[in-house]
C-alpha cells in the first residue's frame, strides 16, 4: 500500500454519510445479534429492571487495514501454539516451579494451584482437557524494514469476541458488497474497492473444538445411563451474553448437541457429583425443568478468569467442584496457569535452557524459530535484574508496559506510571509482575467508531489481532484434534493503552489485508 493511499483511509464522510452509516450499522448490529446488554454507565440501575435491553457492540464503521503477511503469518503459527499450551500444561513440574514464584505476592494464582492439589490429592478421573485459545499480535514496525508479528498475550481462558468479530466480518462485507457491484454504502476509495475482508470462521473452530470434546468424553458414566450436554459457565448478569449464543446455537443448531448456562455463582446449586460413583460424572438439573437431569460431558468457562469472580470461599468450592468432576474442561485450572504471563516471559528469556523448544521438540526447527520470532523482548524484576533496571529509570520505562498475571483488560501500567507505581508496592511484590517492551504498531491510520452509548468517534487507532485455535489432549501430550480459524481484530484510539472490548477501551474491528 502507497503511503498515499494508507493516509486517506478511511475517506472522510459528510454529515449525511456519517448518519447513514451510523443508522445502518445500528439497525443491523441489532437485526443480527451484534450486541450486548448496556452497561449502567448507559442505563442506570433500575432502569432495566427486566433485563430486556440491548444495544449495538462498539464497533468501527470502516474495516481497518492490516499487514497481509502478519495476517498470515498470525494464522499459520496458531496449531503450533496451540500444541506449545497443551504440552506446557501436561508439564505440571515446570508449570509448579513457575507457579511456586508466585504465590507468595499472587494470592489469586495461589489459590487457583490450590484447586489443582486438592484435586490431584483425591485423584483426577478426566485425563482430556480442551483449549479455546486465542493468541493476540500486533503488527511490529522497526526503524528498518518490513512490519513483523509480535505477541500481546496467549489467552487460555474465556478467549471471547468469537461470535461477535465474525458478525463484524459480515456488517463490512454487507456494506462493500450490497448491492452487488456498488459502491453506495461507502465513499469511493481504492481500499475499499479492491478488497473485501477475509472470511472469519471463528463461530464454526470454536463451536466445533467443544463438539469434539463433547464426543471423546464418550458414553454416560451414570447408572441408569443420562442425556449428554455441553455447560457454560458464565458470569452473573453478563453484558457479553449475544457472543456466547452464537458458539451455544452452533452446537445446538449444527452439532444437533444440547447446551445449558449456568451463572457461576449457582454452580454448586444447579450441579452435582454423586458421592457413590467413582466416575464422577457431574449433573446438571435444569431449575426450568427440575425433574430432568443431564450428565455434562464439557465445561466451558466464560467465567473464574479474574479474582472479584471468587467473592467468597463458595466459589472456590464451586471451581474445585467443576475440577474434581469428570467432565472435560474446558480450560482446567492447570491450562489456566500456563496463560500466566510469567509463563510468556520465561518462554522469552534470550539466556538460559531453551523452554521453547523443549516443549516444542516434535516441531520443525524453523516452524518453532518463527514462533520465537513473535516475542516482545520481556523482563522479571528480580535484584540487580535488567527488567528492573529498565522499569525504574523513567526515560526505559516510557517504552514498557508492566503486566501481572490477570486476563482481561485494565490490569496493566503503562510507561511513566511504571515507576511510581513500582515504588507504591513492597519490593517483594514485584516478582509477580513481567516488564515487556512495547511494540511498535504500523503508523497511524484513522478510523470511525460507533461506541454503544451511541457516541460516534474519529481519530488516529491502532489494531491488535486475535486468532482463535482449539485443542484437545490427554494428560500424556497425545492431541485429539488440533484446529486453528476465525480472528478477532480490536481497534483502538491511537492515545488508549488497554485494549479489551469488555473493559471498554476498543472497538470491534474486520481486517482490510495490503
Amino acid at each position: 500500500m502507497t503511503d498515499s493511499v494508507y493516509s486517506s483511509y478511511p475517506p472522510d464522510l459528510s454529515a449525511a454519510q456519517q448518519e447513514f452509516l451510523v443508522t445502518a450499522v445500528k439497525d443491523w448490529a441489532i437485526q443480527n445479534g451484534l450486541a450486548v446488554r448496556p452497561s449502567p454507565a448507559i442505563v442506570p440501575p433500575g432502569t432495566d429492571s427486566n433485563g430486556v435491553l440491548a444495544t449495538n457492540a462498539p464497533v468501527t464503521l470502516f474495516p481497518s487495514p492490516f499487514p497481509r503477511t502478519c495476517f498470515q503469518e498470525a494464522t499459520a503459527l496458531q496449531s503450533i501454539y496451540n500444541e506449545l499450551y497443551a504440552a506446557i500444561t501436561c508439564d505440571t513440574e515446570w508449570l509448579g516451579n513457575i507457579v511456586e514464584g508466585l504465590i507468595e505476592v499472587d494470592d489469586f494464582v495461589a489459590n487457583l494451584w490450590k484447586v489443582h492439589l486438592a484435586v490431584q490429592k483425591e485423584g483426577y478421573v478426566q485425563n482430556l482437557s480442551l483449549g479455546l485459545f486465542r493468541s493476540d499480535y500486533m503488527a511490529h514496525v522497526a526503524p528498518t524494514g518490513a512490519p513483523s508479528l509480535k505477541q500481546v498475550e496467549f489467552n487460555t481462558i474465556s478467549a471471547s469476541f468469537g461470535g461477535l468479530s465474525a458478525l463484524v466480518r459480515e456488517l463490512h462485507n454487507d456494506l462493500l458488497t450490497v448491492p452487488p457491484g456498488s459502491s453506495i454504502n461507502y465513499p469511493s476509495h481504492p481500499l475499499l474497492q479492491s478488497s473485501t475482508p477475509p472470511e472469519n470462521t471463528a463461530v464454526e473452530t470454536l463451536a466445533a473444538g467443544l463438539a469434539e470434546a463433547h464426543k471423546a468424553y464418550g458414553a454416560s458414566k451414570s447408572t441408569p445411563a443420562l442425556p449428554l450436554c455441553v455447560l457454560f459457565v458464565v458470569q452473573k448478569e453478563e453484558r457479553n451474553v449475544f457472543d456466547q449464543h452464537a458458539l451455544s446455537k452452533q452446537l445446538k443448531t449444527f452439532h444437533k448437541i444440547p447446551v445449558f448456562r449456568v451463572s457461576s455463582v449457582d454452580v454448586l446449586d444447579q450441579t452435582s457429583i454423586s458421592g457413590s460413583n467413582p466416575s464422577r460424572p457431574l449433573l446438571y438439573q435444569p431449575p426450568h425443568s427440575p425433574d430432568s437431569t443431564f450428565e455434562v460431558t464439557t465445561v466451558y468457562l466464560r467465567a473464574y478468569y479474574a479474582p472479584d469472580e471468587y467473592k467468597s470461599s463458595r466459589d472456590w468450592e464451586a471451581r474445585t467442584h467443576l475440577e474434581r468432576s469428570a467432565a472435560i474442561k474446558c480450560p482446567s485450572v492447570l491450562n489456566q496457569l500456563a496463560g500466566c504471563k510469567k509463563v510468556q516471559q520465561v518462554l522469552a528469556e534470550p539466556t538460559g535452557p531453551d523452554h521453547l523448544s523443549s516443549f516444542l521438540k516434535g516441531a520443525d526447527p524453523s516452524l518453532v524459530e518463527r514462533v520465537r520470532e513473535t516475542f516482545a523482548p520481556q523482563y522479571d524484576l528480580s535484584t540487580n535484574s535488567r527488567g528492573r533496571e529498565l522499569a525504574l529509570n523513567p526515560d526505559t520505562a516510557m517504552n514498557h508496559v508492566l503486566k501481572p498475571q490477570r486476563e482481561g483488560g485494565g490490569n496493566n501500567i503503562y510507561k511513566s506510571e511504571i515507576p511510581e507505581f513500582l515504588r507504591s508496592i513492597p519490593e517483594s511484590d514485584w516478582r509477580g509482575w513481567v516488564l515487556m517492551e512495547l511494540i511498535n504498531p504500523a503508523p497511524s491510520a484513522q478510523n470511525v467508531a460507533l461506541r454503544n452509548d451511541g457516541e460516534v468517534l474519529r481519530g488516529n487507532v491502532i489494531s491488535e489481532l486475535g486468532v482463535y485455535g482449539t485443542i484437545l489432549w490427554d494428560n500424556s501430550g497425545k492431541v485429539l484434534h488440533n484446529d486453528q480459524g476465525g480472528y478477532l481484530l480490536r481497534t483502538k484510539g491511537k492515545e488508549v493503552n488497554e485494549g479489551g472490548v469488555a473493559a471498554g477501551f476498543s472497538s470491534l474491528d474486520s481486517v482490510l489485508l495490503f
